[in-house]
């Protein structure tokens, strides 16, 4: 069972920056891939971002391309979201995800068959 330990939440001005890591233990060999789900208060789970961990391909939603950038350190087993020019709508709890089933499903929750317990983030204007 793959375990996954988010850090890096906390509170911030709208304008400013988080970097976020999903550290992964307790598998052999190597992952698939990893992803970020985001979940604002009232509202469901969304995708917004995935890496494959071994093609190092990139994919994130339009609503944070343009401000948000993934990586990957293979060798601590590490995947960190930056999150540059935050803004408001931001503000959720954020997941990391991983071990991708077959297919391709980047945005759905049931792709990943393992999941992190979560770290908060908050925008303040």
């Amino acid at each position: 069972q793959v375990q996954l330990v988010e850090s890096g939440g906390g509170s911030v001005q709208a304008g400013g920056s988080l970097r976020l890591s999903c550290a992964a233990s307790g598998f052999s060999g190597r992952l698939n891939c990893m992803a970020w789900f985001r979940q604002a208060p009232g509202k469901a789970r969304e995708g917004i971002a995935h890496i494959g961990l071994i093609t190092d391909l990139t994919y994130l939603v339009d609503s944070v391309k343009a401000r948000f950038t993934l990586s990957q350190d293979n060798a601590k087993n590490t995947v960190y979201l930056q999150m540059n020019g935050l803004k408001p709508e931001d503000t959720a709890t954020y997941y990391c995800a991983a071990d991708c089933r077959s297919g391709w499903a980047p945005l759905t929750e049931s792709y990943y068959k393992s999941w992190g317990q979560g770290t908060p983030v908050t925008v303040s204007t």
